[in-house]
């Protein structure tokens, strides 16, 4: 099945994109699973709008019933919290979303091992997010994990794999040559004669296009293929997006 536009109309207002990338995520992570050796397993996960647990403080400032103080109160007696002193300063951070697959070997108890990014809107959305984008992937890469990212989002135009090379440091030639919206990436960190190297595999992406394969560096393993058509098709058919 070729790509579709899932950011505008006809499917815009007639689909949740939420819903088609969780089920593209979960359509991967499947195939990884019958594919991946007993010792790996992969999980997908979606979490959009990455919000930080609410602060305790601020919970407890906030309640005003009988009964929450009274369960205040009793869980006090058993657990002393201790309060920090006020800190030096407050400042605002970004937390990406999160549509993505991760491998896991279970080897030495769950170790990351491999992941794969499906982008959204909001990881396009404002220079703060991609940048915060950005830097989490060079935070697997930097720990020898490999890494798909996928971005078939139209309704933005930024492209996170030219952010991601400009992060790592000056790497010319390794930017898409010419404005590339939608694309899927493939990196696999390696060291080599006393030198760390990424791999890198980029295909451009457009819609009414089918999708490439692109391999999965999972480290310990070697690389599996990410069959990109089949999953997308599998996940289109089960959500009955003709």
């Amino acid at each position: 099945m070729p790509l579709l536009d899932h950011f505008h109309p006809p499917l815009q207002g007639h689909r949740h994109w939420e819903g088609f990338h969780g089920r593209w995520a979960a359509a991967i992570s499947d195939a990884l699973n019958e594919d991946l050796p007993p010792e790996y397993f992969a999980e997908f996960q979606v979490r959009l709008g990455t919000r930080v647990e609410i602060d305790v403080a601020t919970f407890a400032e906030g309640a005003s019933s009988g009964a929450t103080a009274a369960i205040s109160t009793a869980t006090a007696v058993q657990t002393q919290v201790w309060a920090p002193p006020a800190p030096s300063a407050v400042f605002p951070v970004q937390f990406p979303d999160d549509v993505e697959v991760q491998v896991f070997s279970t080897l030495a108890g769950p170790t990351l091992v491999a992941a794969i990014e499906l982008v959204s809107p909001g990881n396009k959305d404002r220079p703060e997010a991609r940048e915060a984008f950005a830097v989490k992937c060079a935070a697997y890469l930097q720990r020898g994990i490999g890494l798909v990212v996928v971005d078939i989002v139209t309704s933005r135009l930024a492209n996170l794999h030219d952010e991601l090379v400009s992060l790592l440091g000056p790497l010319p030639g390794l930017t898409f040559p010419t404005s590339t919206p939608l694309y899927a990436t493939s990196y696999r960190p390696a060291h080599r004669q006393d030198r760390n190297e990424i791999d890198l595999w980029r295909e451009p992406l457009a819609v009414g296009q089918p999708l490439p394969t692109l391999p999965l560096a999972v480290r310990g393993l070697g690389c599996v293929p990410i069959h990109l058509e089949s999953t997308y098709s599998e996940a289109r058919q089960r959500g009955r997006i003709g």
